[in-house]
């Protein structure tokens, strides 16, 4: 096509633009979130107005006919119905976390790229050494997490839970493993390995209480695996943990997973993986970027995370792109 391009075409700064006006479409997308616009035309069996859904949503016309031409526009204003239900595939608790609490932290990224720390204290006013305490800061913040993480394992967990094949597991626990919703797809995967979840007291509760559970296969047990027994099992899985959290951390709770593991067992990491020659992929850039805001850790390339792992004490390391959201990558002991 660039042979068609005039060389004023060609000197026009196309990607620059769309890059740095990237954040308005999010914003478009998040303020629809916000406003319902989606769960209004998800319950209509029939196209509605922009009329309609102003007076519906209480907003102004105009400003709905601009928003839902932007969402025409970027070509997801796509709802799916089925008796009245969405997609099994929803990404609206996922939009709405990104919203409400990593735009804000993003607010303050030059301050992190400054100070080389998390931007929780001027954001939210917590303090920086405790993470989980500002995502956790209250029922509500914690909810919205969940939602997240739940969102990101109905999208990715079927590819993730099926990179390698684990059926000579037995018995799998999902450290931090949250709603169940990865252990779900883990269970449906592999119907003869049991599959428990590990998570903190309160976070469990919220999890049965609020987050229906599509397999009963799956068992919930409370517990911290930095200060507390972790379960033994033939397989742990790490999923969006060990980026959280700098190496000596890392290091620190491999070490516990390789020492509780049974002989022939092994760890399975869940992680958006960097490039080698750090070129990208851009989503696991912008990925570590969010740790630095949000967290202590940051994404790494294979070779990083196959590092932390030996010095751990495991061995035959295999390493899955799935073209997706997540990678995985296998050890065992």
């Amino acid at each position: 096509m660039a042979e068609h391009l005039s060389q004023s075409e060609l000197d026009y700064p196309f990607k620059l633009l769309e890059y740095f006006n990237g954040f308005r479409v999010s914003k478009v997308i998040f303020s629809a979130c916000e406003l319902g616009v989606f769960d209004l035309l998800l319950r209509s069996q029939e196209p509605l107005s922009a009329q309609h859904v102003a007076r519906e949503l209480s907003t102004s016309v105009d400003g709905m006919e601009r928003l839902l031409d932007a969402l025409v526009g970027i070509e997801i204003l796509e709802v799916e119905t089925a008796d009245g239900t969405g997609s099994g595939k929803s990404l609206h608790d996922m939009i709405i976390y990104q919203s409400q609490t990593i735009y804000p932290l993003w607010n303050n990224m030059v301050d992190a790229v400054r100070e080389g720390k998390n931007q929780n204290e001027k954001t939210f006013g917590l303090p920086a050494e405790d993470i989980f305490q500002a995502i956790y800061r209250s029922e509500e913040e914690m909810l919205k997490f969940m939602g997240l993480m739940n969102s990101s394992w109905v999208l990715d967990g079927h590819d993730i839970v099926t990179a390698f094949n684990l059926s000579c597991f037995q018995k799998i626990v999902d450290l931090g493993g949250c709603t169940g919703a990865l252990a779900c797809e883990m269970a449906k995967a592999y119907p003869s390995s049991s599959v428990t979840v590990f998570d903190l007291p309160q976070v469990v509760d919220a999890a049965q209480k609020h987050f229906s559970q599509e397999n009963d296969a799956v068992v919930f047990q409370t517990g911290d695996f930095f200060s507390g027994e972790i379960p033994p099992a033939d397989l742990y899985v790490l999923a969006r943990i060990i980026h959280d959290w700098p190496e000596e951390k890392c290091l620190t709770l491999l070490q516990k997973i390789y020492d509780t593991c049974r002989p022939g067992g092994g760890v399975l990491l869940v992680e958006a993986m960097l490039f080698e020659n750090r070129r990208g992929p851009v989503m696991a850039q912008c990925f570590s970027l969010n740790m630095l805001v949000q967290a202590e850790g940051r994404e790494r390339p294979p070779s990083e995370y196959t590092t932390i792992l030996n010095k751990t004490g495991f061995r035959n390391v295999q390493v899955c792109r799935t073209g997706k959201s997540y990678d995985t990558i296998l050890a065992t002991r």
